[in-house]
């Protein structure tokens, strides 16, 4: 193995055009591809910043010629050249003009054969890649992911620092307040039978910062919640974190609209239009039956309660003489798409999210087909076909049931479903909004009583103090959502400072005065001494990223991720630990048995 012997790199890979045609330079990093053409050697050297290509030929002196020769996919190489125009020029890569005529080249290292081609969109099995991650995070659209990041990172801490924010880091290992998701728990050694736990965010922290006169707060945090994983969900994950004191919350909204100009100009060259679309939680279910809708394509829900309330079908009728209701989608230019077939999978997909069943009407070519024609009049059909803008070719989606927020999200998912397979999202559109007003509390089905959908300390809307303990259902929270194409970014709220509305809140969340102490005693003793007036909120750095580059998973924008399972196939992770370090802990494993099927 050769040793770089006072060569030092002069240039990246990818920064070669033909400006530099006649310059001597040294490139380091890895052989991408090696093409043996007898008199001729072309190596594809890649790092982080591309590709460039070394050339041998007849008259390279033969000892730089072998070693040429015996290259091979990733070995680790430094290179001294000259650069020059191509003969064959490849378009296709930014410095396919030149290439660089080696007269000296050093092989720093060698490789096996690598489990998987190191290219783009690489299809090897996903498993296999973060088992080898460090050969993954080679592949340069990966690698393009993370710089990304950097990128957007640092475009994060120049904005806030710009408005005067200060960043603070909160603790890793805190007191455990299960609420929501579930603690990652940390046993301690020094107070045997005591554990921390990891925090789920630096909500209380962040709180007391405001309390203590840092008036704007901002952290990139990592948070970790302990809960099932999808596309869009790490174990542990990356926040944007913020608090404002003496503010309301159009401060704050607006502060996220500067902010979110700022990075989309500043990373992709995108323009974003202020002021960013406000929809109310009661808007955005009624139009698109989601708290985070993608309003990139229509295909809204309306309602035909009115029209079907007396139609002679039972379903429609009882759904809404049991305080419910029927609404509908239209989904345009989807006869061809939705066969019978295609309706039934939809009608399985349906029921698998709480749906009695799946109403439809199909106008083709043969004329108009439905799953409830027989039960009603022509005219009724005229009038659901009217309310929906209905044409020939169209298919009509609807659900009827007595709980109406399940009609709104079940038809919901409907629709999103029928866009991804009729293919209308426009991919090249970034639309941002803001959700506010959400309802404080949510009823509980298994409870069957109302529960507190924010943390307790978000605080209610101030014209509907009165109805705290005599209508719930009419509770709104200071509470705010952003959403881009469909996937909640951020979430935040103004929060509560007045002790005695603390208590009530408390109260009504069936919280006694001695667990309240007990769980977040050191917030209320701190509300005791001149709080602020404060709100903020928390935004998804993975997350963003993961939706600025149209990725389909956060895996994608994480250096090292865990798999669905929430393992990290590289390193084995989670994995058990010897009796020794158990002992100093005080902790007995006992094995969960795997129920029979």
């Amino acid at each position: 193995m050769d040793n770089m012997n006072g060569l030092k790199r002069t240039n990246y890979c990818g920064e070669f055009n033909s400006s530099f045609i006649g310059k001597e330079v040294v490139v380091c990093g890895w052989a991408a591809k090696q093409r043996d053409l007898g008199a001729l050697i072309f190596i594809d050297l890649r790092d982080r910043t591309g590709i460039v290509q070394l050339a041998f030929d007849d008259s390279t002196e033969k000892e730089i010629f072998d070693k040429a020769f015996s290259v091979r996919s990733e070995f680790v190489l430094m290179a001294k050249g000259v650069v020059r125009e191509r003969s064959s020029k490849n378009l296709e890569i930014p410095t396919g003009e030149v290439e660089i005529f080696v007269n000296d080249l050093r092989i720093l290292g060698k490789s096996e054969t690598p489990p998987f081609e190191i290219v783009e969109d690489c299809k090897t099995d996903e498993l296999i890649r973060l088992k080898y991650r460090y050969l993954d995070l080679r592949r340069p659209d990966l690698q393009k992911n993370i710089l990304m990041r950097h990128k957007i990172t640092k475009i994060v801490r120049d904005f806030f620092d710009e408005n005067g924010f200060i960043e603070i880091e909160t603790p890793m290992l805190i007191k455990s307040t299960p609420e929501g998701a579930r603690d990652f728990l940390v046993p301690s050694r020094l107070h045997n039978g005591d554990f921390y736990a990891l925090p789920q965010s630096p909500q209380l922290y962040k709180q007391l910062s405001m309390v203590a006169g840092f008036d704007r707060y901002m952290q990139i945090a990592r948070c970790f919640r302990d809960e099932d994983l999808r596309a869009d969900r790490q174990p542990e994950f990356t926040q944007i974190d913020l608090e404002m004191s003496f503010v309301d919350m159009e401060d704050i909204l607006d502060m996220g609209e500067r902010f979110m100009v700022r990075v989309f100009k500043e990373a992709l060259g995108v323009d974003v239009a202020l002021p960013l679309p406000r929809l109310t939680f009661k808007e955005a279910m009624e139009r698109f039956g989601s708290d985070k809708p993608d309003t990139r394509y229509g295909m809204e829900l309306y309602d035909l309660s009115d029209i079907v309330k007396d139609c002679g079908f039972g379903v429609f009728e009882s759904a809404i003489a049991g305080g419910g209701s029927v609404r509908a989608i239209t989904a345009k230019n989807a006869s061809s798409v939705y066969s019978r077939k295609e309706i039934d999978k939809l009608t399985e997909m349906a029921k698998g999210i709480g749906a009695k069943g799946l109403a439809w009407v199909r106008w083709t070519d043969d004329g108009i087909s439905s799953s409830f024609g027989k039960f009603i009049s022509e005219e009724k059909m005229d009038a659901i076909l009217k309310a929906g803008n209905t044409e020939q070719g169209d298919v009509v989606f609807i659900i009827g049931d007595t709980n109406n927020t399940h009609v709104l999200s079940i038809l919901g998912a409907i629709r999103q479903e029928a866009a991804k397979k009729l293919d209308v999202i426009p991919q090249d559109k970034y639309n941002l909004l803001w959700i506010t007003e959400f309802p404080f509390f949510e009823w509980d089905e298994d409870l069957q009583t109302f529960v507190a959908m924010h943390h307790p300390f978000t605080a209610p809307m101030d014209d509907c103090l009165e109805y705290l303990e005599s209508d719930k259902a009419k509770v709104r929270a200071k509470c705010y959502d952003l959403v881009l194409n469909g996937v909640e970014l951020a979430s935040g709220s103004i929060r509560i400072t007045d002790p005695e509305l603390q208590s009530r809140i408390f109260d009504l969340l069936g919280l006694t005065k001695e667990e309240a102490q007990q769980k977040f005693g050191y917030l209320l003793d701190a509300f005791k001494f001149g709080p602020p007036p404060h709100g903020g909120m928390g935004l998804g750095l993975d997350r963003l990223i993961m939706q600025m580059l149209r990725l389909e998973t956060l895996r994608d924008v994480i250096a090292y991720p865990k798999n669905k399972d929430a393992i990290e196939p590289m390193t084995s992770c989670p994995s058990s630990v010897d009796n020794a370090q158990l002992e100093e802990l005080g902790i007995t494993v006992t094995h969960r048995e795997e129920k029979a099927e």
